[in-house]
């Protein structure tokens, strides 16, 4: 009876013992640091299946810290346009177990429809798995009444014009949806002159049911050749919400052909000016209350060509003559513009100046244009209302001599200091004719003083201050070019912060009795007079040169959970630095320490 009950607990023993061992196994995976797992990188789309123009969010997630410089998209750019790329990342330092989760989000757009491969994407020294994405026709975007949400529209104020004659450019963009990131493009042509006309104008509209917001956008185009010249279409792109999630819209107008007309051969000057209309205005200002000859009195004309720029409007010609002289000054040019067109405009100042009395009259001002109205020639010309102008004071006495009117009819030749007044040469002159009757001359003497004045003393004294200053500034220099410059040796590390140990056996022993004595307080110095000895001064800075040097994921985390402890607001105490003592001797020897249970292992190999 006794050895049938012994023989049964030995059978009920064997059945125990791999039920045991299963169960210590699983506790010692779950109690392994998160360092003890293998590195991946894990890649997922949001959906498997889309239509064209919409938008698929790519995650990745890499379980390391080491990720470089993030991951490398260059191989979707060839089926897909990638829109954007966001990252996050989490951390967590527990005694025992370090994780660390970085996660990027990137939004792609498919190029075309198919189905696509998304290729392994490589982060640092790891990469993912491939991902298949199905692409599919997507149905036309359609609301309830049939309309379309975007719709871009252009429009000419004029289909056959003349050479150089303003076209006005109407692009309308009609939208019943909210638009994201939109972008839309601008009208360009080799042989048009294109600028913007006016700020954008909004309106409201109502096409087969369906309410749009209208933006109008208008420019001034104006051809450069003759011919047939194509407008290209306006195209949009953007982003909108549709019932599936987002969606990329590519939007287009229809080109506008234009047949421009070249210069009529009925056009009888040289300077062609198209223009719907064109007006001149003059005004001769008066700088005085009673011009007399030689005053200068303001010419001003003013000319405004609706449909044209102010550099289109040809120049004037002025002359002078016998009773005035012209000295034009550049043009002024501004231009108005408004939803109808521009009106450019120039502003010509022209300074007058009379040789003859009476009243003045001023030439007419012509100007010949193209009426692109009426499509014939037009020319418009401005009278200048004359003023009259008063001789000079002595006009009246000269009048009966030829010469001096002649000299009156010329500007007078600029004067010196030296020249007297016009009157009291003339009278010296007769005064030398008149030889009857002798003068005598009255010579008086002044005796000069030859001393010196006050100005002289100043100079004297001015040029004795400059000359000491100047050798004072020549001894400094001769002096300190003369001395050899010592320049103050800088202290090298071991000069600023000796070692203290003499070796780095005798370092990395410190450092292990640190270590394991816990003390947090001298680990840094401790740590860093180790490393100086290792890899030498000029390698060693701080604590993050030892982690790239170390090369050690396990040294790394370690290290930043010590950083973490010794800038926290808990006490030094509470660090344990075995783990980080193992870690260096493993790292020292090039051997794995044993664990405990590998020597639990040793000791029960039944386990």
């Amino acid at each position: 009876m006794v050895a049938k009950h012994y023989f049964f607990f030995l059978k009920q023993k064997d059945k125990f013992y791999p039920l045991l061992f299963i169960l210590m196994l699983a506790l010692l995976f779950t109690l392994l640091p998160t360092s003890v797992y293998a590195d991946t990188v894990s890649a997922s789309l949001d959906k498997t299946t889309t239509t064209e123009n919409e938008v698929v969010q790519l995650t990745l997630r890499a379980d390391f810290t080491n990720t470089g410089d993030g991951p490398d998209l260059s191989s979707l750019q060839r089926d897909f346009e990638v829109l954007g790329k966001s990252q996050t990342s989490q951390f967590s330092f527990n005694l025992g177990t370090n994780k660390a989760l970085s996660y990027w989000v990137v939004s792609l757009m498919p190029k075309s429809v198919g189905t696509f491969e998304i290729p392994p994407i490589k982060i640092g020294d790891h990469q993912s798995q491939p991902l298949k994405l199905i692409v599919k026709n997507s149905p036309q975007l359609l609301d309830a009444n049939g309309n379309p949400p975007v719709i871009v529209k252009i429009s000419v104020s004029e289909l056959n014009p003349y050479l150089q004659q303003e076209v006005v450019l109407s692009v309308k963009l009609y939208t019943s949806v909210t638009l994201q990131n939109a972008n839309r493009s601008v009208p360009t042509h080799p042989d048009l002159v294109i600028e913007r006309l006016t700020d954008d104008q909004m309106d409201y509209q109502t096409v087969n049911g369906t309410q749009y917001q209208v933006l109008i956008r208008d420019y001034l185009v104006f051809p450069q050749r003759s011919g047939e010249l194509s407008i290209p279409p306006q195209t949009l792109q953007a982003m909108i919400n549709t019932s599936t999630g987002r969606r990329m819209i590519k939007v287009q107008s229809e080109a506008i052909n234009l047949q421009v007309l070249p210069i009529p051969a009925s056009y009888p000057t040289d300077t062609w000016l198209p223009s719907k209309q064109v007006s001149i205005s003059t005004a001769l200002t008066k700088t005085s209350d009673k011009p007399r000859v030689g005053d200068t009195l303001i010419w001003t004309i003013n000319i405004d060509a609706k449909g044209a720029l102010p550099e289109q409007i040809p120049p004037l010609d002025f002359n002078s003559t016998r009773s005035y002289k012209l000295y034009p000054k550049p043009a002024q040019f501004s231009s108005q513009k408004t939803i109808n067109g521009v009106t450019g405009k120039q502003v010509i100042s022209v300074e007058v100046v009379p040789t003859d009395k009476g009243v003045i009259s001023l030439p007419d001002v012509s100007i010949t244009y193209w009426n692109t109205n009426k499509r014939a020639v037009h020319t418009v010309s401005a009278k200048t209302k004359g003023l009259d102008i008063a001789p000079l004071p002595m006009g009246s006495k000269l009048s009966n001599e030829t010469t001096e009117n002649k000299k009156l009819s010329e500007p007078l030749p600029p004067q010196t200091r030296s020249v007297a007044p016009i009157s009291l040469a003339k009278k010296q002159l007769e005064d030398t004719n008149n030889v009857d009757t002798p003068k005598s001359i009255d010579v008086a003497l002044s005796h000069k003083n030859s001393g010196f004045s006050w100005r002289d003393y100043t100079i004297f004294g001015l040029l004795i201050v400059s000359a000491a200053m100047l050798a004072s500034w020549t001894f400094i220099w001769f002096k300190r070019k003369q001395q050899t410059p010592t320049e103050e040796a800088v202290p090298t590390l071991q000069e600023f912060a000796p070692l203290s140990s003499s070796d780095e056996k005798s370092a990395y022993r410190n450092l292990i009795a640190c270590c394991r004595n816990s003390d947090l307080t001298q680990l840094r110095s401790h740590l860093l007079e180790w490393a100086r000895h290792r890899w030498g001064d000029s390698e060693i800075r701080t604590i993050d040169d030892i982690k790239r040097l170390s090369s050690s994921v396990l040294i790394t985390q370690l290290l930043m959970e010590a950083e973490l402890m010794m800038y926290s607001n808990n006490t030094s105490h509470q660090w344990q630095g075995d783990a980080l003592a193992d870690a260096l001797e493993e790292y020292s020897t090039g051997e794995a320490k044993q664990t405990q249970e590998s020597q639990l292992k040793s000791l029960y190999p039944n386990f």
